[in-house]
């Protein structure tokens, strides 16, 4: 099991190496409603950090997902195209997004990891 990391918009990076799986917390996924919907990156799609990676629409509205750094995209889940729900059901587990490579491993060091992230939540209550 790698290093998780988290950013402000909701978005979680679990590092092992030089890839990452990312995808939304828990706390995200809570104030989307059901997801209805992920349209996710190509394999082989280049991201920036902070750059638009994919969307989620739920019965709310659509949100954009934002890539926590830098990376090629080596893998999306195919699992969420015929389940989406799966966001709601297992946010931080089954329900991730892609997998990157990483192409800029300091961008980590700008990420909150898990004590900070879950201060900044409950800020937000």
């Amino acid at each position: 099991m790698g290093t998780r990391y988290f950013t402000k918009d909701h978005e979680w990076i679990e590092v092992d190496g030089d890839n990452g799986t990312v995808g939304v917390t828990n706390y995200a996924q809570e104030q989307l409603g059901d997801v209805v919907f992920v349209d996710l990156p190509a394999k082989g799609k280049k991201l920036t950090q902070k750059g638009e990676a994919a969307v989620v629409e739920s019965v709310k509205a659509a949100s954009e997902v934002y890539a926590p750094v830098s990376g090629e995209v080596i893998e999306s889940n195919a699992a969420l195209a015929a389940n989406p729900a799966l966001v709601n059901a297992s946010a931080e587990k089954d329900g991730w997004f892609m997998k990157l490579k990483l192409t800029n491993k300091d961008e980590l060091k700008g990420l909150m990891d898990k004590a900070a992230y879950d201060k900044l939540v409950a800020s937000q209550h």
